[in-house]
């Protein structure tokens, strides 16, 4: 039996054929191959007056992307304090268990992050946990309530399918769970917390991959959800999550001048920022050359325009 103490658990039923929001083809306004990127892999993207993000192969260390005329470059924003691996908790899982024997307890595998005003927050997929970094590089994990309900309603129990976007938005953490189930969990100051499904889009198309969520952002008032393996980013309304609109980067992301080596399933798309000026989008490509260039193994950023009349 599960205690559940101040603990808050809302489920939003989705449609069963998906709701109807606009559909719009994205139009690049901008798109950079990011110098020293090479074999770092990104996940992960924030405004914190700049653009950071963070690696799934750094466990100690804040990126920042630095964008100029003619390109961008990756460069260290922070080096924070070791971690300590935390109780993951109990779980049958085969796949967690091949990955302790195969990765030392410490490798974190960071997938999302998102600024404060006295610090930077930091999630870690591999054990589904926040990590609080001060300004000086102090970091600490949040005290966890979530992680066993979250397990008994069947999110979380598979290897690399945990949490892969985190976002403030006014007093609370949202954190988006990947796929199968996907979900979102917003997380309050005492750490009450709420579980929501994501309702889908009708017109959304994920050619038969599993619908997933790897980034989220929150701008003018609504949350942006990067739904990778359909090539969209979607405007959601809050508190209903139903989408008003969904910018689709598909011919973009596969276009020969953007185009990877290797074709892996879904896309690559592994975190959003939006601010006025629009919305971005950074690659995951896991160290796989461009089709164009087998020297070079960059990832990519790409910004992307508000619809017509939208925001």
């Amino acid at each position: 039996m599960i205690k559940l103490f101040f603990i808050v658990i809302i489920l939003a039923l989705i449609p069963t054929k998906g709701i109807t929001a606009d559909i719009f083809p994205a139009k690049s306004i901008a798109s950079y191959w990011i110098d020293n990127s090479s074999g770092v892999g990104l996940s992960g993207l924030t405004f914190c007056d700049q653009l950071i993000t963070i690696s799934p192969k750094e466990s100690e260390k804040i990126y920042r992307i630095n964008l100029y005329d003619q390109g961008a470059t990756l460069e260290s924003h922070l080096n924070f304090s070791s971690l300590p691996p935390p109780r993951r908790g109990e779980t049958n899982n085969v796949s967690h268990f091949v990955m302790d024997l195969l990765r030392p307890k410490s490798a974190m595998r960071f997938g999302g992050v998102c600024c404060r005003d006295n610090g930077t927050f930091v999630l870690s997929e591999r054990y589904h946990r926040v990590a609080h970094v001060e300004e000086g590089g102090r970091s600490t994990w949040l005290h966890d309530k979530w992680s066993a309900v979250l397990r008994h309603m069947g999110y979380n129990l598979k290897y690399n399918n945990g949490g892969e976007g985190i976002v403030e938005v006014g007093s609370s953490l949202w954190i988006a769970m990947e796929r199968e189930p996907r979900g979102l969990l917003k997380i309050g100051t005492n750490g009450e917390f709420q579980i929501f499904s994501l309702p889908s889009v009708a017109d959304l198309d994920f050619r038969g991959h599993p619908e997933n969520l790897r980034g989220l952002d929150y701008h003018d008032g609504a949350l942006f959800t990067l739904e990778s393996n359909a090539h969209a980013v979607c405007r959601r309304a809050l508190p209903s999550l139903q989408a008003e609109w969904c910018l689709v980067y598909r011919e973009i992301e596969e276009s020969p001048e953007h185009a990877y080596e290797v074709s892996r399933l879904g896309g690559m798309g592994s975190g959003v920022a939006v601010n006025n000026q629009g919305v971005f989008v950074v690659f995951n490509n896991n160290n796989i050359s461009r089709a164009r260039d087998p020297q070079d193994r960059r990832a990519r950023l790409l910004h992307l325009a508000f619809p017509d009349g939208k925001q």
